[in-house]
């Protein structure tokens, strides 16, 4: 199965309120500094193709405000008018709706895991433009150094014109985005990698670094369910298992880059061995490295693949769905101690069993339900990944797509760059697109 070049994402339903964060008065930024420009962008994104005066409904701007502003995005390639006919007929003179204009500008973004690396492109609506991916070998210099290499073939291939407006760079473990570093990545022994350092001079872009999970927060509070942008824990269960967790839109990062590092979080039913010589550490317990050892062991699998071991489980094997199950109920346990911590209105979970095999989805909520003390009723407040298989590309991209809602004028000051596309006229590599024979489901979300 390939990777599409073009992807739908499931939607939450409209917001028929002022978004968070949008001004409380006309002409005014929101209590987290978010400017009219932004306000508006949200709106259209939220409800368009919607007319001028809904917009003004939505953020609390006046007309004259809301006509400035659009205009400025509509000069930058953000938003674009539609003919009066795309919103539903009504008496009296007809509005000129306008939309996200997909057509300019997209985000491109690298994941770096421990098999795989996967470069994407993603639009302004977190569709999901192209996407390769190859696998990942070598230390960190030889990763990042091959990731310079080969960008710019990849954008020769798929930005078709576009301004690529930034390089989002995502990985597992400790990161730090303020200074563009991996701090620590355990299970590919990353300390102190200068990430951004050295991929802006080779690419020539802005470059964006965090950990994933704080990327697919920022992408569930875009693109995904409203009541993300209110209170959300966002957890990722693989090879790394991390979370993050935000509060009226704004995803908590801590003084030292640590916010929603779990790895070490202590299983109480768990008497795994972690390599930090403790026992029952959430990412021993429950990384995918436990769950195929196990796997071999029982003769249910011959190689070390977590993408065999899931085919298996869903032509119903049932020692490899049983392994699954086994999993899918200690996360849930986890769930339970994390929400009884923070209370989120929204736990967004990316695991493979809960992707791929979702009758386990009731084991999740049954265990949640058994453990929390504030979620009884967690099938409403638990739910999947909002980008499917192609969580890890909106991952890497969404840590761009996020500065350019938040900022839109920023895309004037990129207009200036020099993309690496404009420089991949020759380039030195090229990445081989995934081919449709090969790639399965779980490998386009192949974890950390």
């Amino acid at each position: 199965m390939s990777v599409p070049h073009s992807t739908s994402i499931a939607r939450g339903p409209s917001v028929p309120s002022r978004p968070p964060g949008a001004p409380s008065t006309p002409g005014s930024s929101g209590r987290d500094g978010t400017s009219p420009a932004a306000a508006i962008l949200r709106a259209v994104l939220d409800h368009g193709p919607v007319a001028r005066t809904a917009i003004g409904r939505a953020t609390g701007l006046s007309p004259a405000a809301v006509s400035r502003q659009t205009a400025g995005l509509i000069s930058l390639g953000l938003l674009r008018e539609l003919p009066a006919s795309s919103l539903a007929p009504r008496a009296g003179r007809p509005h000129t709706p306008l939309d996200v204009d997909t057509r300019h500008h997209v985000a491109c973004g690298v994941h770096i895991a421990v098999p795989y690396v996967t470069f994407g492109l993603v639009d302004l609506r977190g569709h999901v433009v192209a996407q390769e991916r190859l696998p990942r070998s070598g230390d960190a210099r030889a990763v990042l150094d091959m990731i310079g290499r080969r960008l710019p073939g990849f954008l020769a291939r798929h930005a078709r014109g576009n301004q690529v407006l930034g390089l989002g760079v995502v990985t597992g473990g400790r990161v730090d985005p303020r200074r563009g570093r991996v701090i620590e990545h355990e299970p590919l022994d990353w300390h102190d990698v200068p990430v951004r350092e050295l991929l802006a001079p080779a690419t020539g872009l802005r470059v964006h670094v965090d950990g994933h999970a704080r990327a697919l927060a920022q992408a569930e509070i875009l693109f995904g369910d409203p009541r993300a942008r209110r209170s959300l824990l966002q957890l990722f269960v693989g090879n790394v298992v991390d979370a993050a967790f935000a509060t009226d839109g704004i995803v908590h990062v801590g003084p030292h880059a640590a916010a929603g590092g779990i790895a070490h979080l202590r299983l109480a039913d768990s008497t795994q061995a972690c390599e930090c010589g403790r026992a029952g550490c959430a990412q021993a317990a429950l990384s995918e490295r436990t769950l195929l050892r196990r796997a071999l062991d029982e003769g249910i699998i011959t190689v070390p693949d977590i993408q065999t071991l899931a085919a298996v489980a869903a032509a119903g094997d049932r020692r490899a769905v049983a392994l699954f199950r086994e999993r899918v109920r200690a996360v849930g346990r986890l769930v339970a101690q994390l929400v009884d911590v923070m209370d989120p209105e929204l736990v967004v979970l990316t695991e493979a069993a809960v992707m791929l095999l979702p009758e386990l989805r009731d084991d999740l909520h049954a265990e949640i339900a058994a453990h929390s003390r504030v979620h009884a009723a967690p099938a409403r407040a638990v739910l999947p990944s909002s980008f499917g298989p192609d969580v890890l590309a909106v991952a890497a991209a969404a840590t761009v797509l996020h500065a350019v809602h938040r900022s839109p004028q920023s895309v004037d000051a990129d207009r200036r760059r020099t993309p690496a596309a404009d420089r991949a006229a020759h380039p030195r590599e090229q990445l081989v697109p995934t081919g449709r024979q090969t790639l399965t489901t779980w490998d386009r979300m192949v974890d950390d």
